[in-house]
């Protein structure tokens, strides 16, 4: 029997092809809510994840990039069937030749032989495949700590959990086969995952805060640039337009 999350979803999907296919650009729709919630993801990041990521520089280089090379092989498994969805069978040769290399020879993803002999696997979500489709970003918000989002992307970061095989392992087992998983085992990456890019933007974060006059609107602009970016499979990332508003 389909899960009634993967019939909503389907729904929601549907929803979006219809509504948004015409308007790309996405619109500002809970900003009397979304201000506030930013507020209190910015007093998060002060209270927690700009010390964790302080701390974390302070690692070994070694346990650094080991970490970051491990966490990155394991989102290669989302970008699979991304790449599968939106039929790029270059990138998708690139996605399984990294994965492959990167978990045998490189240890479980610990280390990164896979892009010394130039296989590079960009990261693809439901998010970016739905714009490769056309559909466009929808409403504008913020979620308290996970940040800026679309009404799209929101929906891709749902969907994400069912089309990740990493997610299916660990926190969807139980829901789909009634097998137990570990939720632990997700979290602890995403965690990682998120501390290891704020550990890399320290300055680029600061220089941002301490420039822009509006920052809400700056990490708005960002974040929708990048995400535009990621769905043309642009080279330019959210570190080069930090850069840029920075000017």
């Amino acid at each position: 029997m389909i899960p009634k999350k993967i019939i909503v979803l389907s729904i929601c999907t549907i929803f979006l092809t219809n509504v948004f296919s015409k308007a790309k650009a996405a619109e500002e729709c809970f900003e009397k809510v979304s201000r506030p919630i930013f507020k209190f993801n910015m007093a998060f990041d002060d209270a927690i994840m700009e010390p964790v990521a302080k701390g974390y520089n302070k690692l070994p280089e070694a346990i650094k990039s080991g970490a970051g090379n491990f966490t990155s092989n394991i989102s290669t498994l989302l970008t699979i069937p991304n790449n599968i969805l939106q039929g790029n069978i270059k990138d998708l040769g690139h996605s399984v030749g990294s994965f492959f290399i990167n978990s045998t020879l490189g240890v479980l993803g610990i280390f990164n032989p896979a892009e010394k002999i130039g296989l590079k696997a960009n990261k693809e979500d439901v998010g970016q495949t739905l714009g490769a489709y056309g559909i466009g970003a929808g409403c504008y918000f913020v979620l308290p700590i996970l940040g800026p989002t679309t009404l799209r992307d929101a929906v891709g970061l749902y969907a994400d959990s069912f089309v990740d095989p990493f997610a299916h392992i660990t926190i969807r087992e139980k829901e789909l086969f009634n097998i137990s998983g570990n939720e632990i085992d997700y979290f602890s990456v995403k965690g990682t995952t998120a501390i290891d890019f704020r550990s890399d933007n320290i300055s680029n974060f600061d220089n941002l805060e301490k420039n822009s006059i509006d920052l809400y609107s700056s990490i708005k602009s960002i974040y929708l640039q990048d995400r535009e970016n990621k769905i043309k499979n642009s080279n330019i990332n959210a570190e080069d337009e930090w850069g840029n508003l920075d000017k």
